[in-house]
């Protein structure tokens, strides 16, 4: 089981941050992450609608007006290069069709000291193991630089490969 509170440790999150939740679902994380950011924003990306406006609602309840919503076409992401902290999904990238085209989306939206948080669950039928998805994220330009829970629980943290 993956709390808000853990993920949001393991997210080395600041204030000013600028981050993207990838596949949101209703906002179960979205809410906290929300909180940490005082001074930045969480942006929610998902390819359903209705996922989006049911995060909307549970935020505006909460008067929470941090968070920007972006509907998505599985086939690009509309941000600005090199414009996010940190990106993160929880139990999203095996339900994902085109993970080729989302992670080099990633790496171009992402900040060179930015970091990707994928975080898997047991019990979700789409889960990739450690070695999957570490050798389905290295092929992007990203490295492995924290791995956090047990197989079958785990969030893996990856940053960019450094080109100079």
């Amino acid at each position: 089981f993956l709390s808000p509170k853990k993920l949001i440790q393991r997210l080395e999150l600041q204030e000013n941050h600028t981050v993207l939740e990838i596949g949101p679902g209703p906002g179960y994380f979205s809410l906290p992450v929300a909180k940490i950011l005082k001074k930045g924003k969480l942006i929610l990306l998902d390819i359903q609608q209705e996922m989006l406006d049911m995060a909307k609602k549970r935020m505006e309840k909460r008067n929470i007006t941090n968070v920007e919503y972006e509907l998505c076409d599985g086939k690009s992401i509309a941000l600005e290069s090199k414009s996010i902290d940190r990106i993160f999904m929880v139990t999203v990238i095996g339900e994902i069709d085109n993970k080729d085209i989302y992670l080099k989306e990633i790496n171009r939206i992402l900040k060179d000291d930015g970091i990707l948080s994928i975080s898997e669950l047991a019990g979700d039928p789409d889960k990739l193991s450690q070695e999957d998805l570490q050798s389905l994220v290295t092929k992007y330009g990203f490295l492995v630089s924290k791995v956090y829970g047990n197989k079958r629980n785990y969030t893996m943290n990856f940053t960019k490969i450094k080109i100079s």
